[in-house]
């Protein structure tokens, strides 16, 4: 897996979890990072996933939601028991993360942020796919193994 380690499938590998990493040739001129994903790796869109930084009520917050639909941000404020959210300020996302925008994973971030998983995930299929923390590169593991891991809730949050 030369080349294909992230603080993602770092993590991944040290708790043991089953997962596959794929790689494909990234376009800088993507407008989708996920739908470019969906494309270059031939996947069905229901089962990719992208990571979206919000700010509820001052503190970050993780978003994970189907590549083809949008963050609903009144329902993520509600998972995490918040009243306002507000996509973070990307240089904030970067900083918590660890990760460039178009590449943030919701796995191994810098900072302990909390992470709430579309309740479609659940649906999407035995494995599903989501940054493994690079542009160019997706991890397709369980569902419940990215809930696990990320200790997140499981929330319709989807739009």
């Amino acid at each position: 897996m030369a080349g294909k380690q992230t603080p993602a499938t770092t993590l991944l590998t040290k708790q043991g979890i089953a997962h596959t990493v794929h790689a494909y040739q990234h376009d800088p001129k993507a407008e989708s990072y996920g739908l470019e994903a969906v494309d270059a790796l031939g996947l069905d869109a229901s089962r990719v996933f992208k990571t979206l930084v919000a700010d509820v009520d001052g503190k970050l917050t993780v978003g994970v939601v189907p590549v083809t639909g949008q963050l609903n941000l009144k329902a993520l404020a509600a998972a995490v028991g918040g009243k306002r959210a507000a996509m973070a300020d990307p240089a904030a996302a970067q900083r918590a993360t660890g990760y460039v925008l178009g590449g943030i994973s919701p796995l191994g971030h810098r900072s302990r942020l909390p992470v709430v998983i579309d309740v479609s995930a659940k649906d999407a299929g035995t494995t599903i796919y989501c940054s493994a923390g690079r542009r160019g590169l997706e991890v397709e593991l369980a569902p419940e193994d990215l809930i696990a891991v990320t200790s997140a809730t499981v929330a319709p949050i989807a739009g």
